[in-house]
């Protein structure tokens, strides 16, 4: 048999070249999958072209990091995915795309570091210690990993620590054996301590292992420095953890050392110091996230000191936990608000870790990498080994679970803090506007107020309409009110015991059509036209119960003129609703009057019946034609828009708004912000229409005054019909 020469299938231009799995249909060889650390690539001609799958969010995270843009930007590092940027949220349609991240360095990603005064730069790593100072919108990097001065093998974790000085943002720390600092964003460099680790000249024999090889990744590196915790309540005190066990700090920048670990009592030697917090709340105070898995230690270790590292205690402990530790961050504003990360979840302790509470409201057993609260919007950001970047969008409520107990729970109705809202456009979704299924598509958080309350029970919330009482057992009632007091929405929200949380869209009651029925009463109330700036008042309504907060309701932050020209436009858009409520009125009160000549004539017999009949046709003809000026004849099919009717001028005037002011089912896109003063178009429309409206009305108001007047007092004995008020604007 004649040897065949292999040929390579897949190098690194267009599938990644770190390959894990290989199938081959067994009966279409076509047929091939492929997982690599890039994710799954896919061939149906036996390798010659490649489908990437794009819709499997399984990114392995080492870190996370946000910066302060708006919306802010989350970024970390990706196993042999390099490192990412991209939003939190979008103000777009079609949520967060693939296309909207950025890969900002390559190779294996690790910690990144945004610039304190510009978070369009900042620092990114790959493996073994290898640094650039990025300028993320250009794509310029500067490599500027540190070299010893006199020529010393520098052991640089696979992961190694790296931390940003918060009293001087230009100033960066990073580990090796020793802790190098850098007061020009990593120009030049200096050592501020002795070697931090056990310096074990046995963990240091990774060109020795027996095989055939040494390899060469950096993830064989031992003794090394892992976590790097400068604080941010006293300058020149910094914490650092190392890989072989060492937990070091120095109160002076660096003069002086002092190794804690022999003090913690239970902490195995040789264990892995994998991230240090230094506490926001008391300079001596320190949290130490260790794990020993390693060694086949699954126990979770958190050690807490609140003396310099004089003494600790372990926080964490298998009977509460699952899965040994990987992350923790306190909140910077309460210090009993604590979030843990372990490899099976996420944990939380509103009573500074004295009880855990695994987090299962959506969030998978993933193990947690790294977490940060972002400083202005309030939301716990977590990076995961296996499931991507997950947000938890404003965790206040938590924090005030936290000052002032879980009493808050046991009251009928409680509203948290409400974030700001904001009156922000929205954009196009990048790419295609039809995604079908083979995107991936990350939740985006909703347009509007977040709003977020607690009950200790849902109460029996009677609705009345016309057929019946009706009691709705999972489902509050909320109002918003505007800053003089007039409700200007009507919500129903779907609520159980405990914490819950909805977005107002930011609209107030739809205007109902002349076209459309009167809803029934407790119907849930459509929504249409957007509030401007200021303060509205929420208020939950559970049973006989209410709870009230306020929020701020802000223009886009992107159009600084945005109030200033909703206030002009503010007065035509109130004018135009005039002649939308007007309009309907009118309609209605000539749609009871034809019910009630129909009635009125049933209470009749004989040639009394017939002649009230005949007048009452006569009215109704009437009626109709003056109906057939708003809507289109009852006879009507198919598609009818006649551009005189004063509905389809309503919906065109509308449309000049680029929002709509009413709903007829509640199915119309949401509104858009005003983003620019009234237009000459704008102000014609409505003036327009308001001609054709006045006119409409001052012939219903005649109508009713003259014929239809003379025809109550002719049926006054039979009590079934009624005189109408004119209507106004």
């Amino acid at each position: 048999m004649e040897a065949k020469p292999f040929t390579t299938l897949l190098g690194w231009d267009r599938v990644h070249g770190d390959h894990h799995f290989w199938w081959i249909h067994p009966q279409n060889p076509n047929l091939i999958y492929n997982g690599n650390d890039g994710g799954m690539a896919i061939s149906r001609d036996r390798g010659k072209s490649w489908r990437f799958v794009e819709n499997l969010p399984l990114t392995q995270f080492y870190h996370i990091a946000v910066d302060m843009d708006f919306p802010y930007n989350v970024l970390g590092g990706a196993q042999d995915n390099g490192t990412f940027r991209g939003p939190s949220k979008v103000w777009r349609n079609g949520g967060i795309r693939n296309s909207y991240w950025e890969e900002i360095a390559f190779g294996d990603g690790f910690d990144v570091v945004v610039d304190a005064d510009n978070f369009q730069k900042g620092y990114g790593m790959w493996q073994g210690g290898n640094l650039m100072r990025l300028d993320f919108e250009t794509g310029a990097a500067n490599f500027i990993k540190p070299v010893h001065p006199k020529g010393e093998f520098l052991r640089f974790n696979w992961n190694a620590g790296i931390a940003q000085d918060p009293h001087h943002p230009k100033t960066i720390y990073f580990g090796s054996q020793y802790l190098h600092k850098s007061t020009d964003e990593g120009q030049s460099w200096q050592i501020i301590s002795p070697d931090l680790t056990t310096n074990n000249p046995e963990k240091q024999k990774q060109n020795r292992t027996g095989g055939l090889t040494f390899d060469i990744t950096g993830a064989e590196n031992h003794t090394t420095i892992l976590a790097i915790a400068p604080s941010p309540l006293k300058e020149g005190v910094i914490w650092v953890g190392t890989d072989d066990g060492n937990i070091q700090l120095t109160r002076d920048g660096g003069k002086a050392w002092e190794n804690l670990s022999p003090r913690i009592k239970g902490m195995p030697a040789g264990s892995w110091v994998a991230q240090i917090t230094a506490s926001r709340h008391r300079e001596g105070e320190a949290f130490v996230v260790v794990n020993n898995y390693r060694q086949n230690d699954l126990t979770p270790y958190l050690f807490h000191t609140t003396d310099w590292g004089k003494s600790w205690r372990n926080l964490a402990s298998a009977d509460k936990l699952w899965g040994y530790t990987l992350s923790f961050v306190q909140d910077p504003v309460e210090p009993k608000l604590m979030f843990l990360g372990t490899e099976n979840g996420l944990y939380v302790s509103i009573d500074a870790g004295t009880n855990w509470t695994r987090w299962t409201a959506g969030y998978p057993a993933v193990p947690t990498m790294d977490m940060v609260i972002h400083p202005r919007e309030h939301d716990l950001a977590i990076g995961t080994f296996g499931r991507s970047f997950w947000i938890l969008d404003d965790i206040r409520p938590l924090r005030e679970l936290a000052q002032k107990g879980v009493q808050l729970l046991a009251q009928p109705a409680h509203i948290y803090p409400i974030p700001d809202a904001y009156l922000v456009n929205y954009r196009e979704a990048g790419g295609t506007r039809f995604h079908a299924d083979a995107m991936f598509l990350g939740e985006n958080q909703p347009f509007g107020a977040q709003i977020t309350f607690s009950l200790k029970e849902v109460r029996n919330n009677a609705i009345k309409d016309t057929t019946a009482l009706h009691v709705k057992r999972d489902t509050v009632f909320v109002e918003i009110s505007d800053a003089g007091g007039k409700v200007i929405r009507h919500l129903q929200v779907k609520a159980q015991p405990g914490m819950n949380r909805f977005f107002w869209s930011l609209e107030q009651d739809a205007l109902r059509m002349p076209g459309s029925p009167k809803p029934k009463e407790g119907a849930p109330k459509p929504a249409a036209r957007l509030v401007g700036p200021g303060t509205y008042t929420v208020k939950v309504i559970n049973g006989e119960h209410t709870a009230s907060g306020q929020v701020v309701v802000k223009p886009d932050p992107r159009l600084p003129e945005q109030a200033q020209h909703l206030a002009h436009a503010t007065p035509l858009l109130d004018q135009f609703s005039s002649y939308v409520a007007a309009t309907t009125r009118a309609v209605d009160q000539l749609r009871e009057a034809k019910e009630s000549i129909d009635l009125a004539v049933k209470q009749l017999e004989g040639e009394e019946k017939r002649a009230l009949n005949k007048q009452g046709e006569a009215l109704k003809k009437k009626i109709n034609g003056l109906l057939e000026k708003v809507l289109a004849p009852e006879e009507a099919q198919g598609i009818y828009e006649d551009t005189n009717l004063l509905s389809v001028r309503m919906g065109n005037a509308s449309s000049y708004f680029n929002s709509p002011f009413y709903s007829v089912s509640g199915t119309f896109a949401r509104p858009s912000p005003i983003s620019h003063a009234p237009t000459e178009g704008q102000k014609l429309v409505v003036e327009q229409l308001g001609g054709d409206v006045k006119a409409f009305l001052q012939e219903v108001n005649a109508f009713f005054a003259g014929e239809w007047n003379a025809f109550v007092q002719q049926t006054e004995k039979i009590r079934v019909t009624k005189s109408y008020d004119s209507v106004g604007l």
